[in-house]
């Protein structure tokens, strides 16, 4: 069986940052959140990390990331999630800019990835334990007459933001295992703290200590092909409904495997505390955040 992989989704444009937040420093040595995520994921022990970007974004990416990987005792591969990355038959809608989402930026390592992986946002800070958890879960397990997937699970109330809304998989599971996940794109929360979700524009309250997916998931290869396969059914479901915004994204794929009873996926919970930098505004406490683990002794000073 293959060492885990470690996929790490830095396509995204940071129209909501102002900027490529993937790369813009969060202490005075300079690191970016990816440091600290790589440097987490060679404790647990990945030793082949993809990096899944977009051409447009490789020069300035390169230029940070490749300094900052040397010396590390790692194998890197890119791969890159474009818009014209569809299936025969299809085209690019006029007027698409925003990419097609996250299932359809890891259908873009079908080619690449070839054993089991973990799979992670570029600008999400997740802790030591949870990529020990998943490298774990990876090592152990195999598909039979299911997929066995799996995921680590974050208290909601831990990983929203007071500048603005955010996009969480809000999760349902039984006796350890996901039974659903339902994405809301407009998470928020209240002057009072209160945490709610927009529904065609109504607010509906959210429990704080609901368990959310942060895109930290363990996969076999067989999820790759799956989203392959079921592509262009998306593209034919929803391209008619919203052709420049409609986006294929990972959680609602393993929600369907699921109900289908083609797979199960497995909830890791979790210690550690997720920080994350969705909107400008939110760096300073990041910045703050890695200062406090730096004098707790997680992390050295230069890594």
């Amino acid at each position: 069986m293959k060492n885990p992989e470690l996929v790490i989704m830095a396509a995204g444009m940071g129209s909501r940052y102002g900027g490529l937040k993937q790369i813009d420093k969060v202490d005075e040595q300079g690191h970016i959140i990816i440091d600290y995520s790589i440097y987490d994921a060679i404790r647990a022990g990945f030793r082949d990390v993809t990096f899944i970007i977009k051409k447009e974004i490789e020069k300035d990416f390169r230029e940070v990331m490749d300094k900052h990987l040397e010396g590390k005792d790692i194998n890197v591969k890119y791969v890159y999630q474009e818009l014209y990355k569809l299936p025969e038959g299809y085209s690019i809608p006029e007027g698409r800019r925003k990419p097609w989402g996250t299932a359809h930026a890891l259908m873009c390592c079908l080619d690449t990835v070839e054993g089991p992986f973990a799979v992670i946002n570029a600008d999400d800070y997740y802790g030591a334990n949870a990529f020990k958890k998943i490298y774990e879960f990876l090592k152990n397990t195999q598909d039979d007459e299911k997929y066995h997937f799996a995921m680590v699970g974050y208290l909601l109330k831990n990983t929203v933001t007071e500048k603005g809304t955010v996009a969480r998989g809000v999760c349902s599971f039984e006796n350890g295992l996901l039974t659903k996940i339902v994405e809301r794109t407009q998470i928020g929360v209240e002057p009072d703290g209160s945490i709610y979700f927009l529904d065609e524009g109504d607010k509906q309250p959210l429990d704080p200590d609901t368990i959310v997916s942060m895109n930290l998931w363990g996969f076999t290869p067989a999820y790759l092909k799956e989203a392959k396969a079921r592509f262009p059914k998306f593209l034919d479901e929803n391209l008619k409904k919203n052709p420049e915004k409609c986006e294929y994204l990972l959680p609602v794929l393993v929600s369907d495997l699921i109900e289908e009873g083609k797979a199960d996926a497995l909830v890791l919970d979790n210690e550690d505390k997720w920080y994350g930098v969705t909107y400008k505004e939110d760096k300073p406490v990041v910045v703050e955040a890695f200062k406090q683990l730096k004098a707790q002794g997680v992390y050295p000073e230069n890594f």
